[in-house]
């Protein structure tokens, strides 16, 4: 019945005539203008571990991705609200999980098969849209220690934060997992906006061996009783020199009131590498980190115009004793606008460093210590990703990458080394994504 009110509304009298392509966009206008808006995105990709890591080998991973918002007001006539849900379905194998064995996952994309339910909220604006409440299940990597201008980068680092990603239960409320929340969103001045968010704090139950991916198979876990984490940053917009080019400054903190396993000592204070210690993980009450983002507009491709070089850095750090990284640091640059004939092309490089803990590390010198043999201390994993995004049409772009990962584990033992001596060799990676949009 939608779709034929939608079709009564947004086609015109010779409509049978039109080409079906044109009667399809007609009738999605018609559904955005009565409310409905929907989404379709399939993004394909296809990467090779050409050198290093566990092994070499290629992998293919696929994720479509649905997704509606309703205007309720429009609908029901609920003044200032929104709904808005999607849903995953990923297939195909992980090149990180079978072949580099880094921490920050090759691509954002990578996760374990499912059709996955991701987020599902309502938003009420308030104060003429200058305060939004957003309750439901939901991300927090779109709004939280973001930048504009690093969602052109695969690896999944340069989205969700990597030392969030690796520090939090289940990996904090970013894809493939979202948590139930309440966020809220308020504009102090033209320049300055206020983010604080409660979310529960973590997207599946206490994991023990196993992947929260398994525990939460199809998102629909709906938790809400574990220990909460919260997250507030302050954003402030500025503009630098006579050109006024747009820059904008965020700092933020964030707390989990869960539990946290001690990186080095057991529950009877023993190293965890002492054969006579119980084995038994010490737990930590808490945990917290601060974290900054700072991004800029370089110069324009042509004056007046939003296009040219960027810049963003993103900065965390935490505590030692009971996180596998303590320090963080992410940053690049975004090219766009030069090309007359692709003025929407976007080319991009950018760098990440995670430094494992001091209480990490202690471990591993422990084990060295203890075992008499040059077992790896773990130091940090750095990454290079290189990347220039092709628009064919309005619905289509091709995207091919190139990464270098430095340390993968952050230097962490090869598994396939029976001598429990050697690191994980760095790891060169090339590949091609595709991201199919409506």
């Amino acid at each position: 019945m939608l779709v034929a009110a939608a079709l009564a509304l947004g086609a015109p009298a010779n409509a049978e005539d039109k080409p079906i392509a044109e009667r399809i966009a007609d009738t999605r206008a018609a559904l955005e203008e009565a409310g409905y808006q929907f989404s379709l995105t399939y993004i394909g990709e296809g990467f090779s571990n050409v050198s290093g890591g566990v092994s070499n080998g290629a992998a293919y991973t696929g994720r479509l991705d649905l997704g509606t918002t309703i205007d309720l007001e429009k609908v029901m006539g609920w003044t200032g609200a929104t709904f808005h849900a999607n849903i995953y379905q990923i297939h195909g194998d992980g090149l990180s999980r079978s072949y580099v064995g880094n921490l920050f996952l090759v691509s954002g994309v990578e996760s374990l098969p499912a059709t996955r339910l991701y987020e599902f909220w309502i938003e009420q604006k308030l104060l003429g849209g200058k305060l939004s409440v957003r309750v439901g299940q939901q991300g927090s990597d779109v709004e939280f220690i973001d930048s504009q201008y690093d969602d052109i980068f695969i690896n999944s680092a340069l989205g969700w934060p990597g030392i969030v990603g690796t520090i939090l239960p289940a990996g904090g409320p970013s894809p493939p997992l979202a948590v139930p929340g309440i966020r809220i969103k308020a504009n102090l001045s033209d320049r300055i906006t206020a983010y604080l968010a409660l979310f529960d704090g973590s997207a599946s139950p206490p994991q023990g061996m196993d992947d929260p991916q398994i525990l939460n198979a199809h998102g629909l876990n709906f938790r809400v009783n574990d220990p909460p984490w919260w997250i507030g940053q302050l954003k402030y917009k500025f503009e630098i020199g006579e050109s006024r080019l747009p820059a904008t400054i965020t700092g933020g903190a964030w707390y989990h009131m869960g539990s946290f396993a001690d990186q080095r000592f057991s529950a009877d204070g023993l190293s965890l590498a002492d054969p006579d210690s119980s084995g038994d993980t010490r737990w930590l009450r808490r945990d917290n980190g601060i974290f900054m983002v700072y991004e800029q507009l370089l110069a324009r491709a042509r004056p007046d115009a939003d296009k040219g070089v960027a810049f963003f850095m993103r900065a965390s750090v935490s505590p030692s004793d009971r996180n596998l990284i303590s320090t963080y640091v992410d940053g690049g640059f975004l090219f766009t606008g030069f090309s007359e004939t692709y003025p929407d092309d976007r080319f991009g490089i950018a760098a990440i460093y995670a430094r494992i803990s001091d209480a990490a590390r202690a471990l591993d010198r422990d084990t060295q210590i203890i075992t008499g043999t040059p077992y790896p201390i773990r130091d940090y994993e750095a990454i290079l990703e290189i990347t220039y995004q092709h628009v064919v049409n309005p619905n289509f772009t091709m995207q091919p990458m190139f990464q270098y990962i430095a340390h993968p584990g952050g230097g962490a033992v090869d598994p396939n080394d029976p001598t429990q001596t050697h690191r994980i060799k760095d790891s060169v990676v090339f590949g091609m994504r595709t991201i199919l949009s409506y």
